[in-house]
Protein backbone atom coordinates (compact mmCIF):
# COMPACT_ATOMS: atom_id res chain seq x y z
CA UNK A 1 0.00 0.00 0.00
CA UNK A 2 3.08 2.22 0.85
CA UNK A 3 4.79 1.86 -1.84
CA UNK A 4 1.45 2.20 -4.59
CA UNK A 5 0.56 5.48 -2.98
CA UNK A 6 4.44 7.19 -2.79
CA UNK A 7 4.93 6.61 -6.35
CA UNK A 8 0.86 7.96 -7.50
CA UNK A 9 1.25 11.08 -5.28
CA UNK A 10 4.70 11.38 -7.01
CA UNK A 11 3.39 10.73 -10.01
CA UNK A 12 0.62 13.22 -9.33
CA UNK A 13 2.92 15.65 -8.43
CA UNK A 14 4.90 16.73 -11.51
CA UNK A 15 3.81 18.42 -14.69
CA UNK A 16 6.58 19.83 -16.82
CA UNK A 17 5.33 21.96 -19.77
CA UNK A 18 5.73 19.62 -22.66
CA UNK A 19 7.53 20.76 -25.12
CA UNK A 20 9.14 23.06 -22.89
CA UNK A 21 8.52 27.25 -23.46
CA UNK A 22 11.54 28.28 -24.30
CA UNK A 23 15.84 27.03 -24.65
CA UNK A 24 18.84 28.17 -23.94
CA UNK A 25 21.76 29.01 -25.72
CA UNK A 26 25.63 30.08 -25.19
CA UNK A 27 26.27 33.39 -27.29
CA UNK A 28 29.85 33.86 -28.93
CA UNK A 29 31.14 35.60 -25.77
CA UNK A 30 30.00 32.98 -23.29
CA UNK A 31 27.04 34.24 -22.24
CA UNK A 32 24.00 32.11 -21.74
CA UNK A 33 20.77 33.52 -23.11
CA UNK A 34 16.85 32.36 -22.92
CA UNK A 35 15.15 31.68 -26.66
CA UNK A 36 12.23 33.42 -26.94
CA UNK A 37 12.29 35.46 -23.98
CA UNK A 38 12.84 38.85 -24.93
CA UNK A 39 16.14 39.92 -23.77
CA UNK A 40 16.56 41.92 -20.39
CA UNK A 41 19.84 43.31 -19.48
CA UNK A 42 19.75 42.91 -15.31
CA UNK A 43 18.55 39.33 -15.97
CA UNK A 44 21.29 36.35 -15.48
CA UNK A 45 21.10 32.68 -16.85
CA UNK A 46 22.72 30.10 -14.95
CA UNK A 47 23.22 26.19 -15.96
CA UNK A 48 23.97 24.80 -12.45
CA UNK A 49 25.20 21.27 -11.45
CA UNK A 50 23.32 19.46 -8.57
CA UNK A 51 24.24 16.65 -6.31
CA UNK A 52 21.61 14.59 -8.26
CA UNK A 53 24.33 14.55 -11.26
CA UNK A 54 21.50 17.05 -12.99
CA UNK A 55 22.10 20.92 -14.72
CA UNK A 56 19.73 22.91 -13.91
CA UNK A 57 18.69 26.42 -15.38
CA UNK A 58 18.36 29.31 -13.04
CA UNK A 59 17.35 33.22 -13.54
CA UNK A 60 18.75 35.75 -11.70
CA UNK A 61 16.68 39.02 -12.01
CA UNK A 62 18.57 42.22 -10.53
CA UNK A 63 16.85 44.94 -9.06
CA UNK A 64 19.52 48.30 -8.74
CA UNK A 65 17.83 48.98 -5.20
CA UNK A 66 17.38 45.73 -4.01
CA UNK A 67 17.36 45.00 -0.50
CA UNK A 68 16.73 41.49 -0.35
CA UNK A 69 16.51 38.19 -2.74
CA UNK A 70 13.87 36.57 -3.01
CA UNK A 71 14.44 32.90 -4.00
CA UNK A 72 11.39 31.43 -6.01
CA UNK A 73 10.62 28.09 -6.18
CA UNK A 74 7.86 27.67 -8.82
CA UNK A 75 4.26 25.50 -9.00
CA UNK A 76 4.57 21.99 -11.00
CA UNK A 77 2.93 23.13 -14.12
CA UNK A 78 4.94 25.78 -15.13
CA UNK A 79 9.04 26.13 -16.03
CA UNK A 80 10.93 29.37 -16.50
CA UNK A 81 9.57 30.77 -19.92
CA UNK A 82 5.88 30.80 -18.28
CA UNK A 83 7.22 32.43 -15.20
CA UNK A 84 9.05 35.52 -16.57
CA UNK A 85 6.47 38.10 -16.71
CA UNK A 86 5.17 37.59 -13.19
CA UNK A 87 9.36 38.04 -11.86
CA UNK A 88 9.08 41.46 -14.14
CA UNK A 89 5.94 42.31 -12.03
CA UNK A 90 7.60 41.22 -8.41
CA UNK A 91 10.83 42.81 -8.80
CA UNK A 92 9.42 45.90 -9.73
CA UNK A 93 6.66 46.03 -7.41
CA UNK A 94 8.26 44.72 -4.10
CA UNK A 95 11.90 46.33 -5.30
CA UNK A 96 14.03 42.38 -4.89
CA UNK A 97 16.18 40.50 -7.22
CA UNK A 98 14.86 37.33 -7.91
CA UNK A 99 16.28 33.93 -8.47
CA UNK A 100 14.59 30.89 -9.73
CA UNK A 101 15.25 28.01 -10.89
CA UNK A 102 13.36 24.94 -13.23
CA UNK A 103 13.31 21.56 -11.12
CA UNK A 104 14.91 18.70 -12.83
CA UNK A 105 13.49 17.38 -15.81
CA UNK A 106 11.67 20.94 -16.10
CA UNK A 107 12.35 23.17 -19.33
CA UNK A 108 15.98 23.04 -20.03
CA UNK A 109 17.00 21.12 -16.91
CA UNK A 110 18.61 17.95 -17.61
CA UNK A 111 17.40 14.83 -15.47
CA UNK A 112 14.01 13.67 -14.16
CA UNK A 113 11.58 15.23 -11.32
CA UNK A 114 11.37 13.61 -7.80
CA UNK A 115 11.11 14.72 -4.10
CA UNK A 116 15.21 14.29 -3.97
CA UNK A 117 16.06 16.00 -7.01
CA UNK A 118 14.34 19.10 -6.17
CA UNK A 119 16.09 19.18 -3.24
CA UNK A 120 19.55 18.71 -4.92
CA UNK A 121 18.06 21.35 -7.14
CA UNK A 122 16.98 24.13 -4.82
CA UNK A 123 20.58 24.22 -2.40
CA UNK A 124 22.28 24.32 -6.12
CA UNK A 125 20.56 27.54 -6.44
CA UNK A 126 21.22 28.73 -3.06
CA UNK A 127 25.11 27.68 -3.17
CA UNK A 128 25.07 29.61 -6.17
CA UNK A 129 23.34 33.08 -4.26
CA UNK A 130 26.06 32.72 -1.85
CA UNK A 131 29.20 31.98 -4.68
CA UNK A 132 28.19 34.21 -7.51
CA UNK A 133 25.81 37.35 -5.49
CA UNK A 134 27.48 37.17 -2.27
CA UNK A 135 23.37 36.55 -0.72
CA UNK A 136 23.73 36.40 2.70
CA UNK A 137 21.10 34.31 4.91
CA UNK A 138 19.91 37.80 6.58
CA UNK A 139 19.09 39.30 3.01
CA UNK A 140 17.13 36.32 1.67
CA UNK A 141 13.62 35.84 1.62
CA UNK A 142 12.22 32.13 0.45
CA UNK A 143 9.31 31.82 -1.67
CA UNK A 144 7.49 28.24 -2.56
CA UNK A 145 4.60 28.20 -4.65
CA UNK A 146 2.45 24.89 -4.23
CA UNK A 147 4.78 21.83 -4.39
CA UNK A 148 7.02 24.55 -4.96
CA UNK A 149 6.55 24.80 -0.93
CA UNK A 150 8.89 21.56 -0.72
CA UNK A 151 11.93 22.81 -1.61
CA UNK A 152 11.73 25.90 -0.06
CA UNK A 153 10.56 24.60 3.39
CA UNK A 154 13.08 21.99 2.78
CA UNK A 155 15.85 24.59 2.58
CA UNK A 156 14.44 27.01 5.59
CA UNK A 157 14.25 23.74 8.04
CA UNK A 158 18.73 23.97 7.58
CA UNK A 159 19.42 28.05 7.43
CA UNK A 160 18.86 29.04 10.94
CA UNK A 161 19.39 33.19 9.65
CA UNK A 162 16.99 33.54 6.60
CA UNK A 163 14.79 36.62 6.86
CA UNK A 164 11.56 34.90 6.05
CA UNK A 165 9.47 32.32 4.37
CA UNK A 166 6.69 32.98 1.71
CA UNK A 167 4.21 30.04 1.47
CA UNK A 168 2.26 30.85 -1.41
CA UNK A 169 -0.81 27.58 -1.80
CA UNK A 170 1.48 25.09 -0.19
CA UNK A 171 0.61 21.57 0.98
CA UNK A 172 0.84 20.12 4.09
CA UNK A 173 2.42 16.90 2.03
CA UNK A 174 1.68 14.95 -0.87
CA UNK A 175 -0.44 12.61 1.00
CA UNK A 176 -2.26 15.06 2.10
CA UNK A 177 -3.31 16.33 -0.82
CA UNK A 178 -5.05 12.97 -2.02
CA UNK A 179 -6.13 11.54 1.37
CA UNK A 180 -7.39 13.51 4.88
CA UNK A 181 -5.39 11.48 7.04
CA UNK A 182 -3.82 12.75 10.24
CA UNK A 183 -0.80 11.60 10.74
CA UNK A 184 2.64 11.40 8.55
CA UNK A 185 3.35 8.16 7.38
CA UNK A 186 7.13 7.06 6.27
CA UNK A 187 6.04 7.16 2.78
CA UNK A 188 4.64 10.43 2.01
CA UNK A 189 5.93 12.89 -0.09
CA UNK A 190 6.97 16.60 0.79
CA UNK A 191 6.21 16.20 4.57
CA UNK A 192 6.07 19.96 4.83
CA UNK A 193 4.04 19.67 7.95
CA UNK A 194 6.78 18.42 10.01
CA UNK A 195 9.51 20.67 8.37
CA UNK A 196 7.88 23.84 9.57
CA UNK A 197 8.17 23.44 12.68
CA UNK A 198 12.15 23.58 12.67
CA UNK A 199 12.02 27.23 10.58
CA UNK A 200 12.85 30.00 12.74
CA UNK A 201 12.08 33.02 10.73
CA UNK A 202 8.70 35.15 10.01
CA UNK A 203 6.49 33.20 7.61
CA UNK A 204 3.99 34.67 5.83
CA UNK A 205 1.12 32.07 4.29
CA UNK A 206 -1.12 33.25 1.27
CA UNK A 207 -4.03 30.76 0.10
CA UNK A 208 -7.37 30.93 -1.65
CA UNK A 209 -10.44 30.31 0.02
CA UNK A 210 -11.72 28.66 -2.64
CA UNK A 211 -8.52 26.78 -3.68
CA UNK A 212 -10.73 23.38 -4.83
CA UNK A 213 -6.86 21.88 -5.49
CA UNK A 214 -5.12 22.32 -2.01
CA UNK A 215 -7.73 22.80 0.52
CA UNK A 216 -7.38 26.51 2.74
CA UNK A 217 -6.65 24.29 5.35
CA UNK A 218 -3.46 22.76 3.95
CA UNK A 219 -2.50 27.07 4.61
CA UNK A 220 -4.07 27.34 7.76
CA UNK A 221 -2.44 24.41 9.30
CA UNK A 222 1.06 25.47 8.01
CA UNK A 223 0.02 28.78 9.80
CA UNK A 224 -0.54 27.62 12.94
CA UNK A 225 2.49 25.19 12.92
CA UNK A 226 4.94 28.41 11.89
CA UNK A 227 6.86 29.29 15.49
CA UNK A 228 7.14 32.89 14.05
CA UNK A 229 4.13 33.94 12.40
CA UNK A 230 3.24 36.97 9.93
CA UNK A 231 -0.02 37.93 9.33
CA UNK A 232 -1.55 35.56 6.46
CA UNK A 233 -3.12 36.30 3.74
CA UNK A 234 -6.64 34.16 3.21
CA UNK A 235 -7.78 35.74 -0.49
CA UNK A 236 -11.18 35.58 -0.38
CA UNK A 237 -12.55 33.45 -3.58
CA UNK A 238 -8.84 33.00 -4.62
CA UNK A 239 -8.42 29.36 -6.74
CA UNK A 240 -5.42 27.38 -6.70
CA UNK A 241 -3.64 29.58 -9.90
CA UNK A 242 -4.73 32.74 -10.03
CA UNK A 243 -4.00 34.74 -6.53
CA UNK A 244 -1.67 36.98 -8.19
CA UNK A 245 -4.56 38.71 -10.32
CA UNK A 246 -5.88 39.64 -6.85
CA UNK A 247 -4.58 43.17 -5.72
CA UNK A 248 -4.71 42.36 -1.87
CA UNK A 249 -1.88 39.99 -3.30
CA UNK A 250 1.10 42.56 -4.47
CA UNK A 251 -0.71 45.04 -1.54
CA UNK A 252 -0.06 42.33 1.10
CA UNK A 253 3.41 41.07 -0.19
CA UNK A 254 4.69 44.90 -0.38
CA UNK A 255 3.60 45.43 2.83
CA UNK A 256 5.44 42.25 4.51
CA UNK A 257 8.56 43.39 2.85
CA UNK A 258 7.87 46.38 4.13
CA UNK A 259 8.10 45.18 7.97
CA UNK A 260 11.20 42.27 6.79
CA UNK A 261 13.31 45.77 6.32
CA UNK A 262 12.08 47.38 9.77
CA UNK A 263 12.93 44.20 10.86
CA UNK A 264 16.38 44.07 9.73
CA UNK A 265 16.99 47.24 10.85
CA UNK A 266 16.39 46.60 14.82
CA UNK A 267 17.27 42.64 15.47
CA UNK A 268 20.67 42.12 16.44
CA UNK A 269 22.05 39.45 14.05
CA UNK A 270 22.12 36.04 15.34
CA UNK A 271 25.26 33.63 15.74
CA UNK A 272 26.36 31.53 13.44
CA UNK A 273 25.20 27.90 14.28
CA UNK A 274 26.59 24.92 13.20
CA UNK A 275 24.20 22.48 11.24
CA UNK A 276 23.11 19.58 12.64
CA UNK A 277 22.34 17.75 9.71
CA UNK A 278 23.53 17.36 5.87
CA UNK A 279 21.53 19.78 3.77
CA UNK A 280 20.18 17.29 1.78
CA UNK A 281 17.96 14.29 2.71
CA UNK A 282 18.99 11.23 1.19
CA UNK A 283 15.75 9.03 0.72
CA UNK A 284 -1.11 34.29 -15.20
CA UNK A 285 0.91 30.96 -14.59
CA UNK A 286 0.63 27.42 -13.96
CA UNK A 287 0.95 25.28 -10.68
CA UNK A 288 0.17 22.14 -8.91
CA UNK A 289 -2.42 20.11 -10.51
CA UNK A 290 -2.97 16.53 -8.21
CA UNK A 291 -4.79 14.86 -10.21
CA UNK A 292 -5.52 12.89 -13.78
CA UNK A 293 -3.91 14.97 -17.07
Amino acid sequence: MGTVTSSMAAKFAFFPPDPPTYDVSREEEGKLVFSGVSADKNMDVHLLDTKGGNKIVATFWKHPFARFTLLYSHGNAADLGQMHELFIELRAHLRVNIMSYDYSGYGASTGKPTECNTYYDVEAVYNCLKREYNVKQEDLILYGQSVGSAPTLHLASRLQKLRAVVLHSAILSGLRVLYPVKMTFWFDIFKNIDKIRNVSCPVLVIHGTADDIVDWSHGKRLWELAKEKYDPLWVKGGGHCNLETYPEYIKHLRKFINAMEKLSLTKPPQKELTPTSSMTEVKHNKCLRFGKR
